[in-house]
């Protein structure tokens, strides 16, 4: 799976809210400045080009729905910037998080127990 740019991630995060939709309807999900119809219709067919997006023809438009699920695409990006900035090791990652976000104690035991329940 490829590494999406900018604009391609907020097309996406359109769609996984819409689940499906027309080109018209994700602009408006877009942030400002809103980008021209004609830009978004080109970065959707590049999507669709990678494998993110299909489409169904109804009449003479497009209604485009996610291939990749946005957990998919998320379990991606987070192994590429641990292996990119965190030497492959998630326990550093997490250990830089909760140093910045300068997390206590009842926070980590948080943390500590949604991941032993989703084992």
């Amino acid at each position: 799976m490829v590494k999406l740019a900018k604009r391609e991630e907020q097309i996406m995060q359109a769609f996984w809210e819409l689940n499906e939709g027309f080109i018209k309807e994700v602009i408006p999900l877009l942030p400002d400045p809103k980008p021209h119809y004609n830009s978004v219709a080109t970065i959707v067919k590049i999507l669709e080009e990678k494998g993110f997006l299909g489409h169904e023809t109804i009449g003479n438009l497009y209604q485009y729905h996610p291939i990749i699920s946005r957990e998919d695409y998320q379990k991606h990006a987070m192994k590429d910037i641990v292996k990119q900035y965190f030497d492959d090791s998630y326990p550093r990652m997490l250990a830089f998080f909760a140093k910045e976000q300068n997390l206590d104690e009842k926070e980590l035991k948080e943390i500590f127990q949604m991941i032993k329940s989703n084992k």
